[in-house]
């Protein structure tokens, strides 16, 4: 009968094997870290941008709803949305065409204009929490919306 030993044939490979393999994990898992708070950082950016989105949608609708269009000076609003979003809506008087005489059934010269108007929204999404400082993740977003009214002439003097 022949005796082996057998810690005399094992070299430690397999304590080298391991610790590679401890390392690719490591390496992974860090990776992984890195990925996960980058994502979250573009999910934060990408939820502000929709907020100031939506806002100066808000702005503009606030500001159509109103009703107030004046062809001698412009219309400011302002609206906070929440204490992170606000907008500022301006209205501006463009130009009044004549609506040509067989556009209604009112009869030749009926004296009927179209009051064009343009209505911008400005909007400003800032990152909740920190008030009155700038940080990379703020957003603004501005809308511009035109649109005419039909009415009567106004005679010019």
């Amino acid at each position: 009968m022949q005796n082996f030993n057998l810690f005399k044939c094992q070299s430690g490979a397999a304590l080298v094997i391991g610790l590679v393999l401890l390392v690719v994990v490591t390496v992974l898992a860090i990776s992984g870290m890195n990925t996960a708070t980058t994502e979250l950082a573009m999910a934060r950016n990408d939820q502000n941008a929709e907020n100031a989105f939506q806002a100066a949608e808000t702005g503009l609708e606030h500001a159509l709803a109103k009703g107030q269009f004046n062809t001698l000076a412009d219309i400011n609003l302002q609206k906070n949305i929440n204490s992170t979003d606000s907008v500022t809506a301006i209205i501006q008087f463009e130009r009044a065409t004549m609506v040509p005489n067989r556009s209604f059934s009112l009869g030749v010269g009926s004296g009927i204009a179209a009051y064009h108007f343009i209505a911008t929204a400005s909007a400003e999404s800032k990152r909740a929490g920190i008030a009155g400082e700038k940080t990379d993740r703020d957003s603004n977003s501005v809308h511009t919306q035109a649109f005419y009214i039909v009415g009567p002439e106004i005679p010019t003097l």
